[in-house]
């Protein structure tokens, strides 16, 4: 076996000169897990960046023979004080959410600081980290933490004590170094490696799976289809008509279906074996455009009658009437894209027999009981046997609520009595995870000569793809926020979700009402000029108050007085950019928080003091950034009073506290209502070291709109938020961002502004950039990270986050979510920005894309 001898850490090393890459060698053979793979072997998030020779570089695109004799050094082999140094920069300043991309860039730092030291300015800063993505911060305190290092400063990260209090993140500096690894990096003894493959037609009868070629491999251990399933073939998270693999005899319905998982002794091996899997096909056309599917009386998805997933209708007073009888109307269609989530990790799954005929399955869901019962039920097994721990992943904004690679990986670990450990390629996992929905939205809308809104009519048709995922909520959560935060009293909603053979749509931070929203915050804007008011006027003379009756009939409580605070703060900001002659563009929101809509939603936790003085606790919710698992830690502080150093937080299903998927923005809402009961209750029975003490909290008060009530509650809690978007007139260039978000009570301020930024950066990267097109075979056309046009840190323009507190009634502490709403008025905020400069109204996203800047001339 040939070798390629170099330098790591310190250490000269002899390693195989097969592995495709430096990273994999590092990775696979050495274990060094501080670099992370998120995209390879494109180089195009930087994860993966190491010193070779003393430069930066990503060590995905270094090849073997290129790497013989060079020295090699990861984040392991830094010296100790430059690493806490580092490390407590990045997590003083909460310049890490996710923190998958952080070692990377940790790395960067570092060459820059050795090679410019105290000239290192913003400039080149910004310029250098083009090589490296990140999907959460939106980039602005990593500048602050990098900016703290070129001045030398001295940081020390401080846990959080309680409510309020902006500590740094539970296990940043561990994050920050690589040292808290996610479900890819961990290696049990006897692992074996999964690779799937996927269809190569997005609709076509599947005639026969030739796995011979693949099982012939030598390092493969076993290779399964859907034929070796014991259980049920189908999941879901509401409901379960998503296969899990097609068998022979089926149909797949997209270009992500899965038809077999090859196990093997490495990924390199198991991956190159699935490309020989030879599939016999029956290929169909498929159904590309929604319009098409809907008007079509055969079925785009096997199994399934009719191409309508979902209806989603209400109405209140007489649309008709008031638009006759106003001064002001208009007509408009807006489109909105199809957006990939690109989370810097891609999904992994680990699954260990457990020795009694069940797994232990590390997984970093977004609901980790719904993957426990969905992976029992395709096995036919006890739920019991079944057991699933959360391992902090590395981003999902929405994208990993349903399962991805957990059924297979569990299925092949299950059949073998083997660990099987299967982590999706980039583009695979593009073509697997559901996006969000394009969605077409026509509107009808009036105003009266003063500019009150009289009449809003909607019509949208959202092209869902193939299986439910939670397309129908998400239709029907764009039906309810059409309005947006106004005062409308005759409105007349219907949105349609629709199956086709495109990519599935689902979850994605904004729900719905982000493509609801733009349409209204431009429907405001082109009614304001009609009256002759400005946009900040316009809003303020309709937004709505307590007491106000809104979109589908809820009658609003006293969290709604968040839109007028948050539009009033950012006045300030909108006058003086007005003065400066600069292109002004506004967006507010409204996002709700919880599922609402009828459903029980009950959060469970429990509180458990060790011996050894930790204190355990235990929560439903998925920590993917967001800072969940801080609310949980500072909700026990507070209550308990005890160091949060003695803290430690744990997600798995060994007590049953499932409460779904972590969405809708109501983590931090459920969680600090389900740590707070069982803090209580562990107060009230004497806090005894070996014993679980329960709490929970329930939202039990929401109605559906199926219930045909005059003023259902929709929704327990909204967050609100107001942005202006400042451009220069000559270029469109977007300078700055003032984003006014009400968030009842930031649980940690530093976080929640992190939350902000990111969602802004997000939101721009939807409103200008971001795409993700299929063409006329319901094939996505982009497969690298680099092409779906994600905004990198050169491109973001200062953002100012401005933290409104407006209590919520009924949640515990007044809190309401934030990780949504960050975004959902930002492309409005864009778009009448962008009219200032060139005069054109844009009625699509990407702005960018579909509609690029018309420069002024400056002579």
């Amino acid at each position: 076996m040939p070798t390629v001898s170099l330098t790591v850490n310190g250490m000269l090393s002899e390693v195989s000169a097969d592995h495709p890459n430096l990273l994999t060698a590092l990775r696979e053979e050495l274990g060094i897990t501080s670099p992370k793979d998120g995209c390879s072997p494109s180089g195009q998030c930087g994860a993966c960046t190491v010193l070779l020779d003393g430069k930066a570089i990503q060590s995905c695109l270094v090849s073997m023979e290129k790497a013989e004799g060079k020295t090699v050094t990861t984040l392991e082999g830094f010296e100790p004080t430059e690493r806490e140094r580092l490390a407590d920069a990045f997590a003083s300043t909460g310049a890490l959410q996710c923190g998958f991309c952080t070692p990377g860039i940790l790395v960067r730092t570092k060459s820059l600081l050795d090679q410019k030291g105290a000239d290192l300015d913003r400039k080149t800063v910004q310029g250098r980290l083009g090589a490296h993505l990140c999907r959460c911060t939106g980039y602005t305190k990593i500048f602050e933490a990098i900016d703290l290092l070129v001045a030398d400063a001295v940081t020390v990260p401080q846990m959080p004590h309680g409510i309020g209090d902006s500590g740094v993140k539970y296990e940043g500096v561990e994050l920050a170094l690589g040292d808290r690894g996610y479900v890819d990096d961990i290696r049990p003894e006897g692992l074996l490696f999964g690779a799937l493959r996927l269809t190569d037609h997005a609709r076509a009868d599947v005639l026969g799976i030739d796995t011979s070629a693949a099982e012939a491999v030598e390092g493969v251990t076993a290779v399964f289809t859907g034929a070796d399933v014991p259980g049920t073939l189908h999941v879901g998270i509401i409901y379960q008509d998503w296969p899990v693999f097609i068998p022979v005899g089926g149909r797949t319905s997209y270009y992500g279906d899965v038809l077999a998982i090859v196990v093997a002794e490495s990924k390199a091996i198991a991956r190159e074996a699935a490309d020989l899997i030879e599939v016999e096909y029956n290929v169909l056309e498929p159904f590309a455009d929604p319009h098409a599917a809907l008007e079509s009386d055969e079925d785009a998805v096997w199994g399934f009658d009719g191409n309508v997933l979902s209806r989603t209708v209400y109405s209140r007073g007489d649309f008709d009437a008031a638009l006759a009888s106003s001064p002001h109307t208009l007509h408009e269609v807006f489109q909105t894209q199809r957006v990939e989530h690109a989370f810097l990790e891609p999904e992994a799954t680990l699954a260990v027999p457990t020795g009694d005929g069940g797994l232990h399955v590390y997984s970093g869901g977004q609901g980790i009981w719904d993957d426990r019962n969905q992976i029992a039920s395709l096995l036919d097994v006890d739920p019991g046997k079944i057991t699933v721990e959360l391992v902090t992943n590395g981003g999902a904004f929405g994208g990993k609520e349903d399962m991805s690679n957990q059924g297979q990986t569990a299925l092949a670990a299950y059949l073998l009595g083997r660990p099987v450990s299967c982590t999706l390629t980039r583009e695979q996992s593009f073509r697997i995870h559901a996006k969000r929905h394009p969605i077409e939205i026509e509107v009808w809308a009036a105003c009266d000569e003063d500019g009150h809104l009289t009449a809003l009519r909607s019509r949208m048709i959202g092209d869902s793809g193939p299986y439910a995922s939670v397309g129908m909520k998400v239709l029907e959560r764009a039906a309810g926020h059409m309005s947006g935060p106004y005062v409308i009293d005759n409105i007349d909603v219907e949105a349609i979700a629709v199956r086709t053979n495109n990519p599935v749509c689902g979850a994605f931070r904004g729900f719905g009402a982000n493509q609801a929203q733009f349409a209204m915050e431009g429907i405001v804007d082109r009614l304001a000029e009609a009256v002759g008011i400005s946009g900040w006027e316009m809003r303020s003379r309709n937004l709505i108050e307590p007491g106000s009756v809104w979109g589908p009939g809820q009658i609003m409580d006293d969290g709604s007085r968040g839109i007028r605070e948050c539009l009033d703060a950012i006045k300030p900001a909108y006058d003086a950019a007005r003065g400066e002659g600069k292109a002004v563009g506004l967006g507010i929101a409204l996002k709700n928080a919880g599922l609402g809509n009828g459903f029980l939603e009950i959060s469970k936790a429990v509180v458990r003091f060790d011996e050894d003085g930790t204190v355990e606790v235990r929560h439903a919710w998925t920590e993917m950034g967001q800072g969940v698992n801080n609310v949980a830690l500072q909700v026990a502080a507070e209550e308990l009073g005890v160091d949060p150093e003695r803290i430690r937080v744990i997600i798995d299903t060994t007590r049953e506290l499932g409460a779904g998927q972590t969405t809708g923005s109501r983590g931090t809402v459920m969680a600090a209502g389900g740590v707070s009961d069982a803090c209580r209750v562990a107060k009230e029975h004497g806090m005894a070291p070996g014993v679980d003490y329960h709490g929970e909290y329930r939202v039990d008060w929401t109605n559906a709109l199926e219930e045909g009530l005059e003023h259902p509650i929709i929704h327990s809690a909204f967050g609100y938020a107001a942005q202006v978007v400042i451009a220069d007139r000559d270029t469109g260039g977007i300078e700055k961002v003032v984003a006014a978000h009400d968030v009842g009570r930031a649980v940690n301020p530093r976080l929640v502004e992190g939350q902000i930024e990111g969602a802004v950066h997000m939101g721009l990267g939807y409103a200008l950039t971001e795409e993700f097109p299929t063409d006329e075979l319901a094939r996505p056309t982009k497969h690298t990270l680099r092409s779906l046009g994600i905004l990198r840190a050169k491109d973001m323009p200062d953002v100012e986050a401005i933290i409104v507190e407006v209590p919520q009634p009924r949640s515990p502490y007044g809190v309401k979510g934030v990780g949504e709403i960050g975004l959902v008025p930002t492309a409005g905020a864009v778009a009448a920005a962008l009219y200032e400069v060139d005069g054109i109204r844009r009625t699509r996203t990407p702005m960018g894309v579909h509609h690029p800047i018309e420069k002024r001339s400056t002579s």
